[in-house]
């Protein structure tokens, strides 16, 4: 499915909106940060140089050492280019919103201020975009017009999960399938989801072994909080399953609450164990600071 011409325009109107919005926050807080935080691939040979005591022998180049009849060493220079891979959850549950906006729209300005942070930085990006398929794949490349043709993409799924019933699931390994068939050298990624999903534990691992992950999991406030306002139905966004629950029981409350702590806490314990780390954002509180912080911490750790 499509969408109109107006809506069409609203999109581009908004494509403006981030990139001015956005533009700011990369250039006052997140390049930095984000310069900091992911480093190089590695280490590019650049020349050879005498060797001087307390340099690592490790290093010593014997065939040049040979020739000279003196120990040299090779000299490295950090490579700074990166190519940064996003996937982005475009299932039915990313379409749900109940403060005026989607979960979508929230995912779509992320996924702007980290592309956006990436050119900054003179990165490729690249974009996967899944359900249950891969609904759409955009190769890397650098520059802002690569970057607003992806943040096009992004609201306009946004746009469409909107306005349809969708009814497509989260599948994430999809989406890792696809980047590990693809995708062979170390990149920085980020997987921006709600993680409704199941058994991707496997293509995650492996994933995780080749490049710098992290999973940044969007919310909804009545994902994680349920007003007491008497019976209501509910619908499982992705299955389409009806439930009646009475949200005035101390119960149903209870039980709710008890679940998503659960789910909360096993969902952190998963990425720790692989070593990727997760960043929580709710719809309810803006975005870019959470970003930030996020940037500030793992740069102190590391």
């Amino acid at each position: 499915m499509d969408i109109s011409r107006e809506e069409l325009n609203e999109v581009l109107k908004e494509v403006r909106q981030i990139e001015m919005r956005t533009g700011k926050v990369v250039s006052d807080v997140l390049a930095g940060e984000y310069q900091s935080v992911f480093k190089g691939r590695g280490m590019e040979f650049e020349d050879v140089r005498e060797y001087f005591p307390g340099d690592d022998v490790r290093n010593i180049d014997w065939n040049v050492t040979a020739r000279m009849n003196h120990p040299y060493v090779k000299n490295f220079k950090e490579e700074r280019e990166l190519t940064v891979m996003i996937l982005v959850d475009v299932s039915a549950s990313s379409g749900f919103g109940t403060i005026g906006f989607s979960k979508a729209n929230i995912i779509a300005k992320i996924c702007a201020t980290l592309a956006f942070s990436a050119i900054h930085n003179h990165d490729k990006v690249e974009l996967i975009l899944f359900s249950d398929k891969v609904e759409r794949f955009i190769p890397a490349k650098k520059g802002s017009k690569h970057v607003l043709r992806i943040i096009r993409e992004l609201l306009v799924s946004a746009k469409i999960l909107e306005k349809t019933q969708s009814k497509a699931a989260t599948d994430i390994n999809v989406a890792l399938s696809h980047l590990n068939r693809k995708r062979k050298k170390r990149g920085v990624c980020f997987i921006v989801s709600d993680f409704i999903s199941s058994d991707f534990q496997s293509d995650l691992r492996l994933a995780a072994r080749r490049h710098d992950i992290t999973a940044i999991c969007v919310s909804d406030p009545r994902e994680i909080e349920i007003p007491m306002v008497g019976l209501i139905e509910l619908e499982d966004s992705e299955t389409g399953e009806m439930m009646l629950v009475d949200t005035s029981s101390d119960e149903f409350q209870h039980r709710f609450r008890a679940s998503v702590a659960s789910e909360n806490e096993g969902r952190k314990s998963f990425f720790k164990s692989l070593g990727i780390d997760l960043l929580e954002i709710n719809t309810r509180v803006p975005f870019e600071n959470a970003l930030v912080n996020f940037f500030k911490a793992r740069g102190k750790r590391r």
